[in-house]
């Protein structure tokens, strides 16, 4: 690395602190790490490091319950970079308190393979709580998080404070714009989480220039508004001011908080207070200058010795905490843990058609009476979606211990909050819509996938048999759309046995996120079948011809019944016989193998009511798909769903047509 040239004379160092401040060491600290790091990766976004230097020192010298040597433990505070853009900050903080972050990590930060990532990465960086950047999604994090302490408390506290914590929040003007989070900030006032604690980074720049080139809203009106406890700092380099306000914020215990901080980006660079500072490293001449005003040495990444020091006092006081919390509550949690972590439940017996959301909703009753750790709820979709837990209690700002959480119509924000409960542990959760709505939460599942985390997404009204509802809530292209997401698995059963099996599939899986896609309309019960079929190969054979098999009908959900109609119409009319496979997860039913052995030699007829566009991929020459390359109508389910082409002599057709390309001697 090549080092920063002498500072210019002609800079005066009018920001050094006190010989005797440490905390204004610190902070220097603090941004000269950040500066450092985007400038050796030539890379960044140094302004809201060097801006919000001060309340992040506050949070994490003053206030965060933490033990860096043990950064999983149950009871810390959460912090929640939610500008995830600032993560040099981040990083330094990290470094300096003691975490396994040293200082050549700095060194590598936004480089491959490097535990400094562009933007905070989950389970990449030791003391990372979450994944953000995208603007909006930590705050909503920290909404779950939040939540999930109130609701832990309700069940682990009758003892003692086995769990007691708070969740911190660094936010800026993206996060408070994005429509996330007002979805989520209205969520967390309703339910009064006041162990929830937001910074808002308030610098009034945006990329584009100033904030109120765009947005002329007051948000400390706003979260009032929302039932939040707000207050202002004026100068958001008083440390005194800002730790005063931080102070009332965590004594405030029915209401979250947003505390608003006046800062400058790019605080004491050249471009300070400037749309300059937010995204571009400041370069070798404005480096040395921002040394040269805090009065820095020339020496790439350095802590002052007595800043180490004290560093290393806040990271003892945090192990001592955590060591007497161990010995006081750790056996109080294991106990939860270990009921928590039961997910084997007995699945309801159906012996007549059902919906696969009805079955659905029975299974997710029994899941819950046998696994005390699940809890969820809908975007105001419940009796829809069938997902009330009746008998198990609905949270309220009274009373956390129930099992339901009324989302509202909220479905961006109620993804996001599940992601925040998953991230905190010691809870399963679950939530549910129309699938057609899944498109307003995408953002938040996509991110549930990159993290890894076992939230599970109810979706119904699976296909244009909504009918009278019309196109704009007839789903079409949205589980291909779900299944591009990598790490999502999809499931869509073909009746209610199969569903059973999705839901213990979804249940054991602990590396990602699960769709259930379920239908409104009864579909006919088939034979039962393990759950291991579904969790290891992902398609089954539901009818095998009494003759050698000659084509395979591939199905899905309510078109796998569709599929042995056409079958039995086959048998009737002496013409192919048909083997039909139902494939409640393809992207499995293709990395197993499985859907290859299960078709064989034979031409197959593909079939789902939605996009083609993936199974013409896994498709052979001469195979023919059936789906849907339209929206919908609005008319009766049945007739929508015919009109459409999902007809058993449809499917006849098809199955004769692609039998006489491989064998035209064939003549039904």
């Amino acid at each position: 690395m090549t080092a920063t040239p002498t500072a210019p004379t002609a800079v005066v160092a009018d920001l050094a602190p006190a010989p005797d401040d440490v905390d204004g060491r610190a902070v220097a600290t603090i941004r000269m790490l950040a500066a450092d790091a985007v400038q050796a990766a030539n890379s960044g976004h140094p302004g809201l490091p060097l801006g919000a230097a001060v309340p992040a020192w506050a949070i994490f010298s003053r206030f965060l319950r933490h033990d860096p040597g043990d950064p999983g433990w149950p009871d810390r505070d959460r912090f929640v970079l939610s500008a995830g853009h600032g993560s040099a900050l981040l990083y330094a903080l990290l470094h300096l308190t003691g975490y396994d972050l040293p200082a050549a990590e700095l060194a590598r930060f936004r480089q491959w393979g490097s535990r400094t990532p562009g933007h905070p990465e989950h389970g990449h960086t030791p003391g990372v709580e979450t994944t953000t950047g995208p603007l909006g999604q930590g705050l909503a994090n920290a909404v779950g998080m939040a939540l999930a302490e109130r609701m832990l408390a309700a069940r682990c506290n009758a003892d003692g404070p086995v769990v007691d914590h708070r969740t911190w929040v660094l936010a800026g003007d993206g996060d408070l714009m994005e429509g996330i989070s007002h979805e989520a900030a209205s969520l967390a006032g309703h339910l009064g989480l006041g162990r929830l604690i937001v910074v808002f980074d308030d610098n009034d720049v945006t990329i584009d220039g100033a904030a109120s080139r765009s947005c002329s809203d007051n948000p400390l009106a706003r979260f009032a508004a929302y039932g939040w406890h707000t207050a202002r700092v004026g100068d958001g380099n008083d440390l005194d001011a800002v730790c005063a306000a931080l102070q009332d914020a965590a004594e405030e215990t029915a209401r979250p908080s947003l505390v608003a901080v006046r800062t400058v980006i790019g605080f004491g660079s050249p471009v300070a207070g400037t749309p300059k500072a937010h995204g571009s490293p400041l370069g070798v001449a404005g480096v040395a200058e921002l040394r040269a005003r805090h009065g820095w040495p020339d020496e790439p990444f350095h802590v002052p010795s007595d800043v180490a020091a004290h560093c290393a006092e806040i990271a003892g006081r945090g192990r001592r905490t955590r060591l007497d919390w161990a010995d006081a509550h750790a056996d109080g949690w294991r106990r939860w843990s270990d009921a928590a972590g039961r997910t084997a439940f007995d699945p309801p017996d159906f012996d007549a058609a059902t919906a696969t959301r009805v079955a659905s909703g029975a299974t997710l009753r029994a899941a819950a009476d046998a696994c005390p750790g699940l809890v969820g709820g809908s975007a105001d979709l419940e009796g829809s979606t069938g997902t009330a837990l009746p008998g198990h209690g609905v949270v309220t700002r009274h009373d956390f211990s129930g099992r339901t959480v009324a989302f509202g119509i909220r479905e961006h924000g109620m993804a996001a909050v599940l992601n925040g409960i998953a991230l905190h542990g010691g809870l399963r959760p679950f939530g549910s819509t129309f699938l057609v709505f899944s498109d307003y939460l995408r953002p938040a599942l996509r991110l549930s996938a990159l993290m890894g985390l076992p939230v599970v997404h109810v979706f119904t009204h699976d296909s244009v048999v909504v009918g009278e509802d019309g196109p704009t809530h007839q789903p079409v292209e949205h589980v291909e759309a779900l299944r591009l997401i990598p790490g999502l698995a999809v499931l869509r059963p073909a009746d209610a046995h199969e569903t059973a099996a999705c839901w213990a599939t979804a249940l054991a899986r602990t590396d990602g996120p699960t769709a259930l896609v379920l239908t409104r309309q009864d579909l006919p019960v088939l034979d039962p079948v393990p759950a291991a079929v579904v969790a290891e190969h992902g398609a089954r054979t539901v009818r095998e011809p009494a003759r050698p098999a000659q084509v395979v009908l591939v199905a899905t959900g309510s078109e796998v019944s569709l599929a042995l109609s056409a079958a039995d119409r086959l048998d009737e009319l002496d013409g192919p016989a048909a083997r039909v496979v139902s494939v409640p997860w393809r992207e499995r039913a293709v990395g197993s193998g499985r859907l290859h052995e299960l078709l064989g030699e034979l031409p197959a007829v593909w079939v789902e009511a939605g996009s083609p566009v993936g199974w013409r991929a896994v498709s052979r020459p001469g195979d023919a798909v059936i789906g849907l390359e339209r929206f919908g109508a609005s008319a009766p389910g049945p007739e929508v769903y015919a009109r459409l082409g999902f007809t058993s002599g449809h499917l006849v057709d098809a199955a004769v047509r692609v039998t006489r390309v491989t064998d035209p001697t064939i003549d039904t």
